[in-house]
């Protein structure tokens, strides 16, 4: 078995998390001696109270980089001394950003409840999914790291203390079906490569930027909306690449485990193809427009404070403020004047394209932070097909409930609007899925399966693979 600190995506996770403790420790560090330094100046002058809230983050900072600073070394410790190993895992309390995690020992002969040490922020990125895996690496009995698979965010966690706390968390991952899930696959004897992550959808080039592609290099027309009252080819299904790896009715099996309950249906929105894109609800968020708007108000808020006439006193703390708010502008309208804007003219030019392309999807959730990804497949590949390609998503939902508006079936048909925009190389095409009407938007291009392994490292990471089958 490869040692943890062996699998390449650990090691990378590994050194960018010292990176951002350090950098978070010596900003912390400069911010203190800065603020102390004006505060200083400022005594006899009834100002040095504006010293107090920019000196109160740099104490924040300064003690999570310090705490940060430990855990890096606790974590690396634990990962030079011990191997990774897979294990069927359910997330336990009655908030969103519960922090006990209950893993079940290998072979199925107990469970593992253990108290997760990360901030909400970091451990909402390995927070286990109804399908859930996690990797552990460590001693159940002293503490160890916990990390989706492929090793690629690494928090560390703790026994869970108390009998009386421990037995009703066992209880609950019991009567969850811990105990009764299929065993994953451990990692194995050949190192993880480093997976292709879904991010943000880069911008292409000016000379990526292309029109419709000519019928021969765009191959047959495929939708499942007519056009013209001439309903699309379907086109071939052809075979993916490679004999190995999950079959649709692998993956199939797994989103129907990890598809959960259907919500109220989102508000609608306006249509991209009878409106310009700052007109849609969704593009305005994806772009940064709603961003702006924000840091637009809050100037306004401050603005409206200074022209009431505060006291004297109060002017340093307004004029702290005023800067902050301005900057908070400053980088809103950049980011959305350099990137947003453009990321919403190619989504629109994507799904404004005719004919589709129809495609069956199977739809699954990265255990890294749980966004929604699309895995297609031929049309008439049957059961028995191999993936095609993989498109992530951006949620739909508002933040307490990112998965409002995603389709809801895990699997079914969709049809694939685009081919016009491309990467920088020309090798990878933007598209928008249509399924049932609406639109989702992707936050990177459609990724077809070229043959190399960081593809299959990303289908096993979105569904762990199972020695058997369930109970």
């Amino acid at each position: 078995m490869t040692g943890a600190l062996g699998v390449e995506e650990t090691a990378v996770a590994l050194e960018r998390y010292r990176r951002r403790a350090g950098s978070l420790l010596i900003g912390g560090l400069v911010t203190v001696v800065l603020t102390a330094g004006i505060a200083a100046l400022l005594v006899g002058t009834g100002s040095t109270g504006a010293a107090v809230v920019p000196l109160g983050f740099g104490i924040v900072a300064l003690g999570g980089g310090i705490g940060s600073r430990i855990h890096a070394r606790r974590i690396r410790r634990a990962l030079a001394a011990g191997t990774w190993s897979a294990h069927p895992a359910v997330a336990l309390g009655d908030s969103a950003y519960a922090t006990t995690v209950v893993l079940r020992a290998p072979g199925g002969s107990g469970a593992w409840p253990l108290t997760v040490v990360a901030t909400r922020q970091r451990y909402e990125l390995v927070r286990p999914g109804p399908d859930g895996v996690l990797w552990w690496c460590g001693d159940p009995g002293a503490g160890g790291v916990l990390a989706p698979p492929g090793g690629g965010e690494l928090i560390w966690a703790k026994p869970l203390r108390g009998g009386r706390v421990r037995r009703r968390a066992l209880a609950r991952a019991e009567a969850g079906g811990l105990l009764r899930r299929a065993e994953p696959r451990q990692p194995g004897s050949v190192p993880v490569p480093a997976s292709r992550q879904p991010g943000p959808v880069p911008v292409p080039a000016p000379e990526s930027v292309r029109g419709p592609a000519p019928e021969s290099a765009r191959g047959p027309a495929q939708g499942s909306d007519t056009v013209d009252g001439t309903p699309p080819d379907l086109g071939e299904a052809r075979p993916a690449p490679g004999a190995a790896g999950p079959t649709y009715a692998t993956l199939a099996a797994h989103a129907r485990r990890q598809a959960g309950p259907q919500g109220r249906a989102p508000r609608p929105e306006k249509d991209a193809r009878d409106v310009a894109w700052w007109r849609v609800r969704s593009l305005r968020r994806i772009s940064g427009v709603t961003r702006v708007l924000v840091a637009l108000g809050f100037c306004a808020a401050v603005g409206a404070v200074a022209l009431t006439g505060p006291p004297e006193e109060d002017l340093p703390k307004l004029y702290l403020l005023g800067a902050v708010v301005l900057g908070a502008l400053a980088y809103a309208c950049h980011g959305l004047l350099t990137g947003g804007r453009h990321v919403a003219r190619v989504m629109v030019r994507a799904a404004t394209s005719f004919p589709p392309r129809l495609r069956r999807y199977v739809l699954l959730y990265d255990p890294r932070g749980g966004a929604p990804v699309l895995v297609l497949f031929p049309v008439y590949g049957g059961p028995y097909a191999r993936p095609e390609a993989v498109l992530p998503l951006v949620p739909p939902g508002p933040r307490k409930d990112p998965r409002r508006g995603l389709p809801a079936l895990p699997v079914g048909t969709v049809g694939l609007h685009g081919w016009r925009d491309f990467t920088p190389d020309g090798r990878m095409p933007f598209v928008v899925p249509r399924i049932g009407g609406r639109p989702l938007w992707p936050t990177g291009p459609y990724a077809e399966d070229d043959g190399r392994p960081e593809f299959a490292a990303l289908l096993d990471r979105l569904a762990p693979p199972l020695e058997t089958r369930d109970s």
